[in-house]
């Protein structure tokens, strides 16, 4: 199948033709579907922390912070393509309602004065513009690199709130986030991953900002970048599964998903590392709920992280009671809500206790679960594993069998989903990081369909960052307010009042 150009090529990818044949194993044979037993719900997978008790899960955290090596984790690398899909269209002739509501509003968007000084620049004016109804000029400017690129930047370097003082853009709103719960003892630390192309700008706004952020909240920022690995791009394939080539011959590989994310992830060192995505940020006064829910999902870990870590020194004894073995029990089935397989009570004492070893060892994470309210997304559910045991996952509509009516009836029970909200613990109890794609389900990829110079063709997503590639972590699920979900998809999202600070005087 593979040239010896192709075994060339491959090599100079970073991967092997072992992991390619694989994939396009994937390809033939399909990946299998998950199997959902039930939704995860409050007292039933999900934990609600009292609101009486949120002082005090608040204080832990700070308590402990000082003695933790804390990270924020942003994936930040997507375009903001999908994001102008209406603008797009209307700078083509096609207006629709939100194009309409776009330029009716157009001064209350943070990018408004960048907007009409590239504008003016070339002599237009940008109000006048917009009186005349000439909204091609305006959105080529804003779109194209006519003027602003908007349409081809990634969502971190677009202006997105306002200030008195100025705009920011979301990366700077994860630096002021992160200052208020990634705060090991005045040292802040985030990671973007970023592509490659977009890199030096990311790199260069945080070189012109950053000892203003410093000055004005009395940290020390340590902010790193890095790429998605071309290793673990994934190849592409005929409709009839044979690898697909470009024009010159070669093949084509492709990015393979956030799910690639986690050989980024597994670069990190630290004790603690929390999750997000780069656009679900919003402005000051709003902050507040987020940072408390984020100390909550970290310290609901730790506690468990606590005894898990006794746990474990207990059945490494050289001699292991009944009672050590009951403990294990109850703390993996009510707190971890791990269910062994249905013919766990016929192993002996040691499988058992190898059982348990086993499934502490691992990962932890903490995801925090807002209530549906009909957005896409990962739900909270307890899904059966290969090995027979019973868990909680994040799962995609993907993963399941929607021509399976019981399947499709348990996928649409769900009262969450999680909004990529994650606290991660890496490292064992010795204080050893983990490898985290050793604790992956390679079998819970995606196909999708492409094309590439008006070939049709048929693409492999990797599993998702916080479903597949995390299926075999411990899991937490925590229950979190809807507030602290507040995502940009579309350029108008930026018009609601999550995202329009009040206070902003001229």
């Amino acid at each position: 199948m593979f040239t010896s150009t192709d075994l060339d090529q491959i090599a100079a990818q970073g991967t092997s033709t072992q992991t390619v044949d694989q994939q396009i194993q994937h390809f033939i044979d399909g990946f299998p579907f998950l199997h959902v037993i039930r939704a995860a719900t409050v007292g039933d997978g999900i934990i609600r922390v009292p609101e009486e008790q949120l002082t005090r899960y608040i204080r832990q955290f700070d308590e402990q912070a000082p003695d933790l090596a804390l990270m924020k984790f942003v994936p930040a690398s997507g375009a903001a393509t999908r994001m102008f899909k209406s603008l797009f269209a209307a700078l083509e002739g096609k207006s629709d309602k939100a194009t309409d509501g776009f330029f009716a509003q157009l001064s209350d968007f943070a990018f408004y004065d960048d907007l009409k000084a590239a504008m003016s620049r070339d002599g237009l004016d940008l109000d006048k513009a917009v009186a005349d109804n000439d909204r091609k000029t305006v959105l080529t400017y804003l779109l194209t690199d006519k003027g602003l690129e908007y349409g081809s930047l990634p969502k971190g370097l677009l202006k997105f709130h306002n200030y008195a003082d100025g705009p920011r853009t979301p990366v700077e709103e994860h630096l002021v986030e992160g200052a208020a719960y990634a705060n090991s003892d005045g040292r802040v630390r985030l990671h973007f991953t970023v592509s490659p192309e977009h890199r030096s700008r990311f790199e260069d706004l945080i070189k012109h900002e950053l000892a203003d952020y410093e000055s004005w909240l009395g940290v020390e920022f340590e902010v790193t970048f890095s790429e998605q690995k071309k290793s673990t791009d994934t190849i592409s394939v005929n409709l009839d599964n044979t690898p697909f080539r470009n024009g010159d011959g070669t093949l084509l590989f492709r990015p393979a998903g956030h799910g690639a994310l986690i050989e980024n992830l597994n670069d990190i060192d630290a004790d603690l590392v929390f999750i997000k995505n780069i656009d679900n940020v919003v402005p000051d006064e709003l902050k507040e709920t987020t940072v408390t829910y984020k100390k909550v999902l970290a310290t609901v870990l730790l506690d468990a992280q606590k005894q898990l870590f006794r746990l474990q020194e207990l059945l490494d004894a050289d001699e292991v009671s009944e009672g050590y073995l009951a403990e294990a029990d109850a703390f993996l089935q009510t707190t971890l809500c791990v269910t062994p397989p249905a013919d766990f009570a016929s192993l002996s004492t040691s499988e058992k206790l190898a059982y348990y070893r086993q499934k502490l060892d691992r990962p932890i994470r903490a995801c925090g679960m807002v209530k549906n309210v009909g957005e896409p997304g990962g739900g909270p559910f307890w899904a059966k594993n290969a090995d027979g045991s019973l868990s909680l996952q994040v799962v995609e509509s993907a993963q399941v069998d929607m021509d399976d009516a019981e399947q499709k009836n348990l996928f649409e029970q769900a009262t969450h989903f999680n909004p990529v909200d994650l606290v991660c613990s890496l490292k064992n109890r010795a204080g050893q990081k983990y490898n985290l794609p050793d604790f992956r389900d390679p079998l819970t990829g995606f196909i999708t369909a492409k094309s590439k110079d008006g070939k049709d063709l048929k693409a492999q997503e990797l599993p998702g960052l916080w479903n597949g590639a995390m299926a075999d972590w411990n899991t937490l699920f925590v229950e979190v307010p809807l507030i602290t979900f507040n995502p940009v998809k579309t350029v108008n999202d930026l018009l609601r009042a999550e995202h329009q600070p009040v206070g902003i005087v001229d």
